[in-house]
This record gives structure tokens, sequence and C-alpha cells, in this order.
């Protein structure tokens, strides 16, 4: 045992179980001292990535003050802060969970190159993903282009078994200094939203684990049948706190593993939806640059318009459209938005309204508190046309038709449009309480007119796509 402690730097990693970093921090019985750098990656988050992110850095914050230990605060360069840590505190090691975004990799490659040169011990440790992106390919060696065989290829796989929980953390004699969460202002950007959304957030590991058993619990039987229907409550809420890392892939693959095994109906279809996720990462680490350029380069020169005064009123949940309007509503209300509606609303932005895919995840990104990178640009661009899909452009979702399949009572669009309704419920008044002042909305306005006619704009989009073939 060594009175030399080890950093423990944290990103998107918040939780005791399953932490693999943090277990070979703490392996040896030395000092460990959790670190969370505020870089100018978090800097430059969204709106509501970022105040989320904050809800996640201060529970997990007093999750360590309960275990006797604290989690130090520090704004910079990582391999300046991490070096000035190691100068402060005699630490002769350095633990992460690895990120696969190439801005994270670069960086990350970065400070381990730098600690390695000045004599520490700098190690990183998978824990966000299933399974590492370079570890599944094709026969031929390539990366995986579609869903379907990239599922065959892994689902089969042994998947380790989650890392025992962490239940103790030595603290070090001293511990150095720790700037407070409240002057870095996470949620400045949010302005009056926070306070609405704040009641629908499930921060921290415990309440991810309540979420996972409550799913399981509730609703795996009925997932694949009811995962489509925005009211029904079917869908465990958990890409928020998988965003942060207060639970891990594995836990929650293992856990539905044993559904699976004991029977449960649902139970595949929630671990493909996992797998999912993986392959969206599976794309984003093979191709990183798909957040900016569309991903099949046949797409380069298509005629979507700029951002625009359509893709304004879609933005505000205003286009006349109900199921488009009540999902973005979703949005500024909870903070998320149903699987479902986020097809639905990327489709009408992009093919109805013809506006450029990117304009859309930029918006996600802003006001989406499960945002992802991988999963934001898969999904945008699997929607758009641009993206891995076998059938890409002519499907056009009418969110009409979608609406009267999957909302047939109208529960969800009531549940988030105000407007025509002597008493509508807080979910739907709360939207003209959490956007802008500027907007200058009301609840006892008229509901708008519709922007485009449905059938005039799948008409419009489909021409639009022959022509650009040739």
């Amino acid at each position: 045992m060594s009175d030399r402690p080890a950093l423990l730097w944290l990103r998107r990693d918040f939780r005791f179980h399953d932490h693999p970093a943090m277990a070979a921090a703490a392996a040896n019985g030395r000092p460990v001292i959790p670190v969370f750098i505020h870089d100018a990656q978090v800097e430059a988050l969204g709106a509501a990535p970022k105040w989320r992110l904050g809800l996640a850095i201060d529970a997990f914050a007093k999750a360590l003050q309960e275990k006797g230990s604290r989690l130090i605060l520090r704004r910079g360069e990582p391999l300046e802060v991490l070096r000035d840590l190691v100068s402060e505190t005699g630490a002769q090691e350095v633990h992460w969970s690895r990120l696969y975004d190439k801005p994270s990799r670069d960086r990350d490659a970065a400070v381990k190159s730098g600690l390695k040169a000045d004599g520490l011990s700098a190690q990183s440790h998978p824990g966000h993903l299933l399974f590492e992106p370079w570890t599944v390919e094709t026969g031929q060696g390539e990366p995986y282009k579609v869903y379907s065989p990239f599922w065959r290829a892994v689902k089969g796989r042994l998947i380790a078994a989650p890392v025992k929980t962490v239940s103790e953390l030595r603290p070090p004699t001293d511990w150095p200094i720790s700037e407070k969460i409240d002057d870095w202002a996470m949620g400045s950007a949010m302005r009056r939203g926070a306070e609405v959304v704040a009641a629908h957030v499930h921060v921290g590991e415990r309440a991810a684990q309540g979420r996972l058993a409550a799913f399981l619990r509730d609703h795996i039987g009925q997932y694949k049948s009811r995962r489509d229907f925005p009211a029904s409550g079917a869908t465990s809420g958990l890409s928020e706190n998988l965003t942060y890392g207060e639970i891990s892939p594995r836990a929650i693959w293992h856990a539905g593993w044993r559904h699976l095994e004991e029977g449960a109906q649902g139970a595949e279809h929630f671990l493909k939806e996992l797998v999912w996720r993986e392959f969206a990462w599976h794309l984003f680490y093979h191709w990183p640059d798909m957040a900016e350029r569309n991903w099949r380069e046949e797409w380069n020169g298509f005629g979507w318009r700029p951002d625009n005064n359509d893709a304004e009123a879609w933005r505000r949940g205003m286009t006349g459209e109900p199921f488009v309007d009540a999902a973005m509503r979703e949005m500024y209300v909870t903070g998320t938005m149903h699987n479902r509606a986020r097809m639905i609303v990327a489709s009408y932005l992009t093919k109805h309204l013809m506006t450029d895919w990117r304009v859309g995840l930029r918006w996600f990104e802003d006001c989406l508190i499960d945002w992802d990178p991988a999963s934001n640009a898969m999904g945008w661009q699997w929607v758009a046309g641009p993206g891995p899909d076998a059938a890409p452009y002519f499907r056009v979702f009418n969110p009409a038709t979608q609406a009267e399949k999957f909302d047939p009572d109208g529960r969800y669009r009531r549940d988030f449009i105000a407007e025509g309704q002597s008493t509508p419920p807080a979910t739907a008044r709360a939207y003209f309480d959490a956007v802008p002042r500027s907007w200058n909305l009301s609840p006892d306005q008229a509901y708008p007119e519709r922007i485009v006619d449905l059938k005039e704009g799948r008409e419009r989009a489909l021409k639009a796509y022959q022509r650009h073939r040739g």
C-alpha cells in the first residue's frame, strides 16, 4: 500500500458500480483523488447538456462525500490541470474512462503522452460502451455500415460481468483545493427553462438504478409492442443516465439479459435498442465527422435549405402540425423527447420543410439533456437520408398518420399543446414558462395553421430527391 495517491479523472462516468477506472485506481489501497476538469469541451456544450452535466457533477460530489471522499473541481486545459494536481499531491497514477468521439480521443491521447513523458502511470479504461469500437469488424476487416448484421455479430458475444461496486475510496492525507461548481454557472444558458425541466430530471446513480428496476418490473414485457406510443410510459428513460455514466451499458445489458432468459417478451428488443446506441458509437468512431458531413457522399449537393423561417416555427413548436409541435414542446418541458417523436420531427424538418439536417442536429444539441453526439448524429442522418439506412429517402413520415397510429386517443398531443383546451394540463402550460420570453407566446393565443400541406411537402421532397439522383 502506497501513500502516493492516484488521480481519478472523471468525465461521463458518475457512478460507483461497474466503474473499471475507479476500481483500478482504488485496487491497491492507495488514496484516490477524484477530479473533474471543466475544459474547452465542457464549455462548448449546449445549454441543456451543460446544465444537466452540472447536476450530475454536483450529485456525484455529494455521493463521494457520503463515502468520506471528495470531488476536486478544476477549470483549464486537462494536461496542465493534471500536472498541477500531480505536483500538489505527489500522485503517481492517473486513471480515466475512455471516450470515443474524435476531440476526446485526441485530447486523451495528448494527456496520456504528456503524463507518460513525465514518468507517470496514465491508464485509460473501458466503461462507456459494451464493446470497444475497433473490436467489431466484418469478415473483411471493415466496420459495419448496417445495423442488422452488426446486431447479429454482437448479440452472441460474451459481455464481461460488471465490475463490483467500489464501496470505499481511501482519502489522501491532504486534499488539494477545489473550485466551486456554482462559480462555473453551468446552467446560465438555460435561463428560466431550468426550473421547468428540473421537475423531470432523474439525476444520479441511485435514480438510474431505480429507473432500470422500475422498467424491468413494470414495462419490459410490453416494451416491443408499446415503446412507440409516446404517452404510454413504456420506455426506460435511461438515455439521460447513460449520457452521464450514472449507469453503465453493461449493467443494463446483464439485467435485460436475465429477463430475456426468464422469457420476458420485450427483453430482446430492449437489448437491441441498447445495441443501437452501440452501433451509433461504432459509426461515430470510424466516421468521426458524422455530425458535420453527409455519411453517404452521394448526398453532397442535395438541395436542402439552410436555416429559414419555417425551421424557426419548427424550433418553437408552432408548425400547426400537432404531433410535431407536441414533440418539440415535450423537449422544452422535460428536456427529452420520445424516440418515435424524434423521428417524426426530424423527418418533418428535413423532408416536409426541406431543411438541412444539421439545423435540427444543432438544435437538439442545445436542448436535450440526454444529448449524445453519436446517437444524435446517426439519428438525424438516418432519418434525413444520408445515413446508414437500407431505404433512406423515400421513408417520409407523415405526422398525421403517425399520430393516428401511435397517439390514437390524442393524449400525447393534449399533454403538451395547451391551445384550444379549456383546462390544459400542467405539462402543456409549462411550455410557455420554459421558452424564451422573446418568443412572446401565450396559451391564450390561437393554435397556428399548418405551414405546409403534408401531401405537397412530401411530393416536393421526393421530386428534389429524384432531381438530385438525376
